[in-house]
């Protein structure tokens, strides 16, 4: 069942015009939530983000879209699916049909899809650079647009070359993130991960790890730009997003990395998804 506008019904009777703007030009924003033991995780992160961007990118918010209205709305959508003990939810966002590029109006409408989560924590896991195309820096591309045709063709390039994953550079030629989520790169007692200015999401999770890591004395954390030739120079490589918390990556192109940092800030997400934090 798919939640449309509030409303549960089957996906084969969810119909899409041929004026709707997430498919005409991907006038959407979505957030993809983890829910477990009937709890949306890190929700009050999720939704603030959501706000954020609609106002940025000028939609319409309903005077109804309360943080608990919506919560509430994806709990209804999670209690008619069957039992499992995780689930992933897409909450896409998009404006109302009409327009051309400038819109008839800036109401929206509003999906909520769940599926299984299925991911499971690799133990090696590969990454390289993606250098086809850039994501370009800038405060748009922080924003969890429907527009991922970068991402669609890194994962591409990901699968034909036997790869876990991409890295995404801007054109600065400077580390963004990977096709999927954040990256953070350990080198003795520093950690970088790249600077919302180098054009990489804001992520939930992202967010959570560099609060962790603030408050570890044995540590400095540095949101800051980072050269390619950085990943290969580092011990520890992770990535992160809202489905699979944290993946530490064993290599890069010949580099092997350590796991030892990686596992116990995995392990620490864990704990606060859990926690409800």
């Amino acid at each position: 069942m798919i939640n449309f506008n509030g409303s549960l019904t089957n996906p084969e009777n969810i119909k899409i015009s041929s004026e709707n703007r997430a498919f005409k030009y991907g006038d959407a924003i979505f957030e993809t939530v983890k829910v477990m033991n009937k709890k949306v995780v890190f929700w009050e992160d999720h939704y603030f983000r959501l706000m954020a961007s609609m106002r940025m990118l000028r939609m319409k918010i309903p005077i109804e879209f309360t943080l608990e209205f919506l919560e509430q709305e994806i709990l209804k959508t999670v209690a008619v699916q069957n039992d499992l003990p995780s689930y992933r939810v897409r909450l896409n966002v998009f404006r109302k049909d009409g327009g051309l590029y400038t819109p008839k109006t800036n109401k929206i409408d509003y999906t909520i899809e769940v599926k299984e989560n299925t991911f499971k924590t690799k133990e090696n896991y590969s990454l390289d650079l993606y250098k086809d195309f850039y994501n370009y820096s800038g405060l748009l591309s922080t924003i969890k647009t429907n527009n991922r045709m970068l991402n669609t063709l890194a994962s591409i390039f990901a699968e034909e070359n036997d790869l876990d994953n991409c890295i995404l550079l801007n054109e600065k030629k400077g580390v963004v993130e990977v096709t999927n989520g954040n990256i953070f790169i350990i080198k003795g007692s520093v950690i970088k991960t790249p600077a919302l200015e180098e054009g990489c999401i804001k992520g939930v999770i992202r967010k959570k790890v560099i609060s962790i890591l603030s408050k570890n004395k044995e540590y400095t954390i540095e949101e800051t730009s980072i050269s390619p030739f950085e990943i290969q120079k580092a011990d520890e490589v992770f990535i992160t997003n809202s489905i699979m918390g944290v993946q530490p990556v064993t290599s890069y192109k010949k580099k092997t990395f350590k796991t030892e940092f990686g596992n116990k800030i995995a392990s620490n997400i864990k704990v606060l998804q859990i926690a409800g934090i």
